[in-house]
């Protein structure tokens, strides 16, 4: 349903209600097309002018039927897991599929392998199990690595670079050997971020890695990059991806989720009831589900 005349938030606007929300039954999402179309042109953009590959990572939005939308303006997609590779695969056909997990299931990996372009392990024990297989089938393997550079605010409970994270490999246990074993490093350390944190952010990973970076075939910068709120700094975006590509000779990836959908939907929902406790609280028909937590 496009619904481009619609600004949320309704009530805050003091305006009247438009009645094709009315006619809507509770709770749902609406999606805005125009704005999700928007929000893909700005990402097939920055490919354009810098060459780099945009991903969509699914965990953040996985609504196959606006896939279409997106997939002339997308390199991808990026996967968490098996069910996330086959969903890219089939609903965005023709198109590179990445996948990255902490850890593989043995009972998986068969099937993995015949979704999934990119395989990126979280350790050199996952590697070593895995990676045999994910290169005799083809694959293009990676590593996933912690530049132990928190940027991050707010987010403690989510940051990959906090001291015992479980996230990436440190640059103290990483070797020339493990270099010789992967075609390229991945890194995911930012959310809902602007770019200077992502420079901030490869300072760290040059200082780190940059002896290996010159071994690779791509870097994958992850996601959590704002890139479409209007005060993003896409210049300074193009900077640091200019900077990587042409310094160490490498394909860049990004793998933003919420960027792809930002402030391209409603949540519409119903006030069921009121009550008081120092001020009143309104009871939903909504709850909690994907991503919200973090936006909670």
């Amino acid at each position: 349903m496009n619904q481009r005349d619609m600004r949320p938030p309704f009530a805050a606007l003091g305006g009247t209600i438009p009645p094709e929300l009315e006619k809507l039954p509770t709770p749902c999402y609406l999606l805005d097309e125009d704005a999700l179309t928007r929000n893909a042109e700005i990402l097939g953009s920055l490919a354009q002018r810098t060459g780099c590959k945009v991903l969509l990572a699914q965990k953040a939005f996985s609504n196959y039927d606006c896939y279409p939308l997106l997939a002339p303006h997308l390199a991808g997609t990026e996967a968490s897991g098996l069910f996330e590779a086959r969903l890219g695969a089939e609903e965005m056909p023709g198109k590179e599929v990445h996948v990255f997990c902490a850890a593989y299931r043995a009972d998986e990996m068969d099937e993995l392998v015949q979704y999934a372009d990119h395989i990126v392990f979280n350790s050199p024990a996952q590697l070593a199990k895995f990676g045999p297989a994910a290169k005799a089938a083809g694959k293009s393997v990676g590593l996933r690595i912690n530049p132990e550079c928190s940027t991050q605010e707010g987010h403690a409970i989510y940051d990959p670079c906090a001291p015992g994270s479980r996230m990436g490999i440190r640059a103290c246990d990483f070797t020339d050997e493990l270099a010789d074993l992967v075609d390229g490093l991945h890194f995911h350390t930012l959310c809902e971020q602007n770019s200077d944190d992502l420079e901030t952010t490869l300072r760290a990973v040059e200082e780190k890695f940059g002896k290996w970076l010159f071994k690779m075939n791509w870097l994958n910068m992850g996601g959590g990059h704002h890139i479409t709120r209007e005060d993003y700094d896409i210049k300074r975006l193009i900077s640091c991806i200019n900077h990587m590509k042409e310094t160490y000779g490498l394909q860049i990836y990004l793998e933003p989720g919420e960027a792809v959908a930002l402030n391209a939907g409603y949540n519409v929902t119903e006030v069921l009831d009121i009550v008081e406790n120092n001020g009143k609280i309104l009871i939903l028909d909504t709850s909690a589900a994907c991503h919200m937590p973090d936006v909670l």
